[in-house]
């Protein structure tokens, strides 16, 4: 198995965190969305979108973070 260099290590880390922690809320996603629909289907709605619009608003970040730094 091929070694990681430093400078490839720290982009592979972070492109494992997230993707862990988005698997982790797209697997909770229908649930929490299910039961906030008990309450209000508008509050579901909501916050369905805003969790998958924290995926995107993930990598924006992280690019406007890099391009700063000037990778």
């Amino acid at each position: 198995m091929k070694e990681l260099k430093p400078e490839s290590r720290s982009p592979a880390i972070a492109a494992a965190i997230i993707l862990l922690c988005a698997g982790l809320v797209i697997y909770f996603m229908p649930s929490v969305v299910l039961w906030l629909g008990n309450y209000s289907p508008y509050l579901a709605t909501a916050v369905g979108v805003c969790l998958v619009m924290a995926f995107f608003a993930v990598f924006w970040l992280r690019a406007r973070y890099q391009r700063r730094r000037g990778k």
